[in-house]
């Protein structure tokens, strides 16, 4: 993934993180350009079913939503394909997610007051790609209308735009278009980097740096990411439950490390010997597929590389969250990358 020639200009000590951007919150974390819309009518207080649905809650930041709304009473069903996924002892109500069948999902919704929408790809796979999974959003927004559902609580991504060059970004932007259209009450909370116990970028990049004698950086390292831990996005999924607007939010979290910074920071933290090196952005991909092949696993797309080169992953709004990813790393350093995080073993195997 991140293998390559030596520039002596890379392997310089870590950046402070003082010198790190970093913002601060205000109540409603609402991003600067945008406005939220008009209010619209308050849902009646006994019109709340105590039900909540939760795409893919036994997947990544489904399970985190799925959590915090069992913790507060709610009763959780789930839309999910992967059913064989919940134990024997579990609270969740399981549902199919299957979008060829618009009159089952209306089923499984009605009776259900937030539907939590998590369902994405992050690459195509098989018959599925970006284009597919904006149309199967939209047949899942209409059912929550047709099912009577309140509010649409949609976790989408930093910077979506129907004019992107990027698939995975025109999809989203799609997909938010869909929300915006399906008549039901909606916030769409915008993360790029999420992290927790169980995430994979960062695991895989402290894998890597324990694996391997040195570690590729694409381009000059300085493109800026936000990190959004992932219980920070699932409190604010919830909280975003009580709006009354209709809200865009870039869901982030307090600090605002270069791509350079993040890396030596986990190289630290892990005690890695790995020489942090400069490459040019076709050698890093070359290498990430050939790693990749190796791995039976999809390192790094060309997109997700050129995406966040090109500050995709950054946002100057004001921090949602409270984790900050220097002190987590710091904190997770003994159990962070002691073994691979496989994405497609994750979804698709």
């Amino acid at each position: 993934m991140r293998l390559a020639q030596h520039s002596n200009r890379f392997a310089s000590p870590l950046i402070p993180r003082a010198a790190w951007g970093s913002v601060t919150t205000d109540a409603a974390g609402v991003a600067p350009d945008r406005a939220p819309v008009p209010d619209r009518k308050e849902v009646a207080p006994d019109a709340d079913t105590g039900t909540d649905a939760v795409t893919g809650a036994f997947s990544y930041s489904g399970r985190a939503i799925a959590g915090r709304l069992l913790s507060k009473g709610r009763a959780v069903r789930t839309l999910t394909g992967h059913p064989e996924r919940a134990g024997p002892q579990s609270p969740i109500d399981v549902r199919s997610l299957d979008f060829a069948d618009p009159a089952g999902l209306v089923t499984s919704l009605t009776g259900v007051t937030t539907l939590y929408n998590t369902y994405w790809v992050r690459f195509a796979h098989g018959r599925v790609d970006h284009t597919a999974a904006a149309t199967n959003s939209r047949i899942l927004f209409e059912a929550a209308r047709r099912a009577g559902v309140h509010k649409i609580v949609h976790v989408s991504i930093l910077h979506p735009s129907t004019d992107s060059p990027y698939p995975y970004f025109r999809g989203k932007a799609l997909v938010e278009q869909a929300l915006a259209d399906s008549g039901v009450r909606y916030a769409a909370l915008r993360p790029s980097v999420l992290f927790d116990e169980n995430g994979v970028l960062l695991n895989n990049i402290a894998w890597l740096l324990r694996k391997v004698p040195v570690f590729a950086v694409g381009g000059d390292g300085s493109y800026r990411v936000r990190p959004t831990h992932l219980d920070d996005l699932a409190d604010l999924a919830v909280d975003a439950a009580t709006w009354s607007d209709d809200r865009v939010v870039d869901a982030v979290g307090p600090e605002r490390p270069t791509f350079l910074e993040l890396v030596g920071l986990i190289r630290e933290a892990v005690g890695s010997r790995a020489r942090i090196v400069h490459v040019p952005p076709p050698l890093l991909l070359g290498a990430s597929r050939v790693l990749g092949a190796v791995l039976r696993d999809v390192l790094l797309t060309p997109e997700e590389f050129h995406s966040m080169a090109e500050g995709l992953a950054d946002s100057d709004a004001p921090a949602t969250g409270h984790v900050g990813v220097s002190e987590w790393v710091r904190a997770h350093a003994g159990d962070l990358g002691r073994s691979y995080a496989n994405e497609l073993d994750r979804h698709f195997r």
